[in-house]
């Protein structure tokens, strides 16, 4: 339920609804924007008298809520939500470029890497230490070993890092990570998003690969429910009965979500196709629909990746790409990374 109160509401009738809603066991969730103010009312609110609350000379009017998201719906937050992580910004005209190859494999190939993304104008490095393969024989990444490769990536560059958390065991070793990733198989891992809705940290909540947007909104939901605002949804892919992509990119995702919900979304072309010759057009795609990021997979030697060579970008073709965004960007009044 929502209640938008009138303009200049006096504070002590404000202060006394207040106490008579939360009265009801209800939390209430406040929104103060330039000329509305909105009460977002959680909780078993069927007990509500509407009409006894649309009785009061401070309330504008009364609506009640159907879809089963609450905090992430932008009927509770009409404004939208802008994730800071360092000097990049995600959000608010700000299509942020997470970049970086798909697995940490040595030293010198994500330092390299990531040193190259970030003259191309990347602001943001992505790079999996923990990685989730469909076989168990496949590269699995090197753990907390690729955690600290990245660290010197991040020392080097400057950069904010985002790294994907597989197992709530490993959290620990995120204290240094930026942005912590929740990838498309733990997106309805209810007890993960539970607790990380008690951190601070940035969430960068990727789609699963068979699920619907309300399913991805209600996932946010849990983190947010914890206290976490910090959310970034990524559309990365879902699965169809095409088999010329890996995935199908689903670029409606994009102006769905934003007429839904208050939080940024980001795009991952490079999961979703699966070949590096399309990652270009569909990122220009992205920010042509109104994306607040990409995240793109480069490696500095693909041929000779351990995982995903054939859906990463060259830091040449990296470039190209940031360049053709840019000039999608301009048309649009938005910047694309740092460029």
């Amino acid at each position: 339920m929502i209640i938008i109160l009138k303009k200049d509401a006096p504070k002590d009738e404000v202060e006394r609804l207040w106490h008579d809603i939360e009265a009801q066991n209800i939390k209430i969730n406040e929104v103060v924007g330039s000329h509305t103010t909105i009460l977002g009312l959680i909780g078993d609110t069927h007990k509500v008298d509407t009409e006894a609350i649309e009785a009061r000379e401070i309330v504008e009017s009364v609506q009640r809520v159907q879809e089963p998201y609450k905090e992430v719906n932008r009927k509770f937050h009409p404004e939208d939500t802008v994730v800071s992580v360092g000097n990049a910004k995600i959000g608010d005209g700000n299509v942020a470029v997470i970049a970086g190859p798909c697995s940490i494999e040595t030293e010198e190939q994500i330092i390299d890497t990531c040193m190259q993304v970030k003259a191309a104008g990347a602001n943001l490095l992505r790079g999996g230490a923990f990685k989730p393969r469909t076989s168990p024989y496949s590269f699995q990444g090197l753990g907390d070993e690729g955690l600290k490769l990245f660290l010197k990536a991040k020392k080097a560059t400057g950069l904010p890092i985002v790294t994907e958390l597989m197992s709530l065991a490993h959290i620990d070793l995120f204290n240094d990570v930026d942005i912590i990733q929740v990838g498309a198989r733990n997106m309805q891992n209810f007890e993960m998003l539970k607790e990380l809705g008690k951190c601070s940290k940035p969430i960068l909540l990727k789609r699963g690969l068979a699920n619907t947007i309300e399913e991805l909104l209600m996932s946010a939901e849990y983190i947010i429910a914890g206290g976490n605002t910090n959310i970034i949804l990524c559309e990365r892919g879902i699965r169809t009965f095409e088999t010329q992509t890996r995935n199908t990119l689903d670029l409606s995702a994009i102006p769905v979500i934003k007429s839904l919900s208050h939080l940024p979304v980001v795009v991952d072309p490079s999961h979703a196709t699966g070949k590096y010759e399309l990652v270009e057009p569909l990122s220009m795609a992205a920010v042509a629909a109104g994306a607040d990021g990409l995240i793109i997979e480069v490696h500095n030697n693909p041929q000779n990746a351990l995982c995903d060579g054939a859906q990463s970008l060259t830091p040449k073709r990296f470039e190209k790409c940031m360049e053709k965004c840019a000039q999608i960007g301009n048309v649009l009044g938005k910047k694309v990374g740092t460029l």
